[in-house]
């Protein structure tokens, strides 16, 4: 599954595994990304007690875990090397080694793998194996940014609207005419993650039954008004991104945590988005 960070790759992910015939079985999460080399095989295979220094119990890995399920693994384009390796060769032989016991062990998973990267380039600049690439490659989805389908934001802003009032014992709430003509116009550059965090801590803030433009604006930092400014004409959607960055780091005074969650992306994606942009942060 390949898209910009949040656009929605772990609820297809999880769409795919209760539509299956494994649905009665786990779903496994791994964030690759946040995963060390030297935690790898640990953390994915497990380990017996006494296998290293902190191994003080026996514990099961991911794909141990996943048996008969869907293990996830997202952010794989963030994958070690050496630790593609590994991954390969039980996606090849459906078997791997805990640490600590040469015995192989088989698994029986669906494998479901996510990443925001361009992983064909990746192949050619030779930081993705290609092996793993093609073995990983059987069928993609690709999940387009909110910015691009905007006629789902209603829909959306909805379902996250619902689910919030569920969780919190909250009365539903509905949107004006002019509260959606707002929320369908924002660039959204932390994609639905953002759009679901607006509409939650709008409804949270606000307290109210009917949620007016105004409302959002209030709990939107970076937002647009209803119509787009003159000032964003000629603009490509990437100046448009770093420029609503460079505006909230001034709002949040460069607190990476609070940007982030003003954005709706993770702090590893805001990392990303530094980088790409070439914005640095004063201490």
């Amino acid at each position: 599954i390949t898209g910009e960070s949040g656009t929605g790759k772990e609820l297809i992910a999880e769409a795919i595994h209760e539509n299956s015939r494994r649905a009665r079985e786990a779903f496994v999460k791994v964030n690759l990304g946040g995963l060390s080399q030297s935690l790898f095989e640990s953390e994915m295979f497990g380990h017996k007690k006494g296998a290293f220094t902190d191994a003080h119990t026996d514990r099961k890995g991911r794909f141990e875990m996943a048996d008969k399920g869907t293990v996830f693994l997202d952010e794989i384009g963030d994958l070690d090397l050496s630790c593609q390796v590994k991954l390969l060769r039980v996606l090849q032989d459906q078997t791997f080694e805990i640490l600590g016991d040469s015995r192989p062990r088989k698994v029986d998973v669906r494998v479901v793998s996510a990443t925001n990267r361009d992983l064909r380039q990746m192949v050619a600049n030779r930081t993705f194996r290609e092996d793993l690439f093609y073995r990983i490659n059987l069928i993609t989805i690709h999940l387009p940014p909110l910015r691009e389908r905007a006629e789902d934001i209603p829909l959306l802003a909805s379902f996250f609207a619902d689910k919030q009032a569920k969780n919190n014992h909250m009365e539903k709430v509905k949107f004006t005419p002019e509260a959606i003509a707002y929320l369908k116009n924002q660039p959204y550059p932390g994609n639905i993650r953002e759009l679901k965090n607006l509409v939650e801590r709008t409804m949270l803030v606000s307290g109210k039954k009917i949620l007016d433009a105004s409302d959002f604006q209030k709990q939107n930092p970076h937002g647009q008004s209803g119509k787009p400014p003159a000032t964003l004409s000629g603009l490509t959607l990437d100046e448009i991104e770093k420029q609503t960055i460079i505006q909230t780091i001034e709002k949040y005074s460069g607190n990476i945590s609070h940007i982030a969650s003003a954005l709706g992306i993770s702090r590893a994606a805001l990392y990303r988005r530094l980088e790409k942009y070439n914005i640095t942060i004063d201490n």
